[in-house]
């Protein structure tokens, strides 16, 4: 009888040409550099909507001269690479020309390019406002990519090394003159999975100066998140700092609260389950809706106000 080809699953397929890991590892820095879409396995890792040779003509469109054509290009990669929240592996093989498009690309087309990156490196997240969801980045090892019957986490795994990869491209973009681009830049750091004494400094050194409500919230959550991926026991403190003072910005309170909550499984305490149910909070749920986090957070009610209600309504699992 012949071997179980489940036999050993998915450990044995590690390293395989079934791992997207292993593909993106495998190829090199100068082929990253030059576009060389024609040395990359895309046949191996189809899309959502078809197979993955036709993820490189899309690419050379999004980075063409041609604003429209680009335009209909990243919508048609949102649609293939980001279907209903998911991320496929074929996406991770994207990441580092995604990357050099955002830096050489359409600049109109730059927050929507970085955000699909980010959104690749991520687990299926849309809905999970709590405390132990909302930066939450790795998947749970048992989702599967229907495409290939591998562990959605190795695509994640693989396109956060992407992004580890390339920071020297992604650093740049924090001081940006498009506040959504620096805000969509904090969300791509806050997966990478190296260096992050030099990725926290760096978002430090651009929350000190950032004037922009959203972006200084999206810098201070992937602060927090990064502070979490590496277990760093001084954010905590950090974060109660900030929403304590009354004397910072309240939305600078606001998201020191949200990180605070997500570091810790201590109960919210009732100063801060004040301040965030307070009526001062309440204009800021339009104002805040451009952060990355929040734009799916809560179960019944996207945004600011229902992840709120989900973190200071939901005990900590964490």
């Amino acid at each position: 009888m012949e071997d179980d080809v489940w036999a050993g699953w998915p450990e044995r397929w590690a390293g395989t040409d079934c791992d997207v890991r292993a593909a993106l590892g495998a190829v090199p820095r100068e082929v990253r550099d030059g576009f060389g879409y024609d040395e990359v396995p895309w046949q191996r890792f189809p899309h959502f909507y078809g197979p993955g040779e036709e993820i490189p003509g899309l690419l050379a469109t999004l980075a063409s001269g041609d604003a429209e054509a680009a335009e209909r290009a990243v919508e048609q990669l949102w649609a293939s690479l980001h279907h209903q929240g998911g991320t496929i592996a074929v996406g991770a093989l994207a990441v580092p020309f995604l990357l050099r498009i955002a830096t050489t690309g359409h600049p109109g087309l730059r927050a929507r390019t970085l955000r699909l990156i980010a959104e690749i490196g991520r687990c299926q997240h849309m809905g999970d406002g709590s405390r132990e969801g909302l930066l939450q980045v790795a998947e749970d090892p048992s989702v599967i990519d229907g495409s290939t019957m591998c562990p959605v986490d190795w695509t994640v795994q693989a396109a956060r090394q992407a992004v580890t990869d390339d920071l020297h491209l992604l650093l740049p973009h924090l001081s940006g003159p498009d506040p959504e681009v620096r805000s969509v830049t904090a969300y791509v750091l806050a997966a990478a999975t190296g260096e992050h004494s030099r990725v926290s400094q760096a978002l430090h050194l651009r929350l000190a100066k950032e004037a922009d409500a959203a972006v200084r919230v999206s810098l201070i959550l992937a602060i927090a998140q990064l502070a979490r991926e590496h277990q760093d026991d001084r954010a905590p403190c950090w974060a109660r700092g900030l929403w304590s003072d009354p004397t910072r910005p309240p939305e600078v309170r606001i998201g020191a609260g949200l990180a605070w909550l997500s570091l810790v499984t201590d109960p919210a305490p009732d100063e801060l389950r004040a301040f965030l149910t307070g009526p001062g909070v309440r204009p800021y749920d339009n104002l805040l809706q451009p952060v990355p986090w929040l734009t799916w957070s809560g179960p019944t009610d996207a945004g600011l106000r229902g992840c709120i209600d989900e973190m200071l309504t939901t005990k900590a699992r964490m």
